[in-house]
């Protein structure tokens, strides 16, 4: 038991209280120190006046599309299908490439019609997003 004198509303009481649990671990206290409802001083920033620094510039990820002579991925993922080979004329919108990412597979369709020049992945090539997968003539 413990003793506490409260005031409530300009009246003071004494009063036991039991302690339902202790603070005390292996002797040491752990239990928060005791205000006087006094508010706290507000910290003061050690960086005042300096602007705060810029965000870091992150390379440019090309677009799909943004060039006609080049179709690159617009995802990240795995090459599961070659739908052609250099040489080969395609149509606008001719699936060329299947992508797996996140176990779905993305068909990638010609942008152009024309001649394929190069292809660049293979089966099983793992391919970032923006990197080049087949060049047209």
């Amino acid at each position: 038991m413990k003793k506490l004198r409260v005031t409530v509303n300009g009246t003071t009481y004494d009063v036991e209280v039991e302690l339902l649990e202790d603070d005390e671990l292996g002797g040491s206290s752990y239990g928060f120190p005791q205000t006087t409802g006094a508010p706290l001083p507000s910290p003061v920033s050690s960086n005042v006046g300096v602007p705060p620094a810029a965000a870091p510039a992150s390379p440019p990820v090309p677009q799909p599309g943004g060039n006609k002579k080049e179709l690159t991925s617009p995802i990240a993922g795995t090459v599961v299908e070659v739908k052609v080979s250099a040489g080969a004329s395609v149509k606008e919108n001719d699936p060329l490439v299947v992508i797996e990412a996140m176990k779905m597979n993305t068909n990638i369709s010609s942008p152009v019609s024309g001649k394929i020049k190069n292809v660049n992945v293979k089966n099983g090539d793992s391919v970032q997003q923006g990197q080049v997968l087949i060049t047209f003539e």
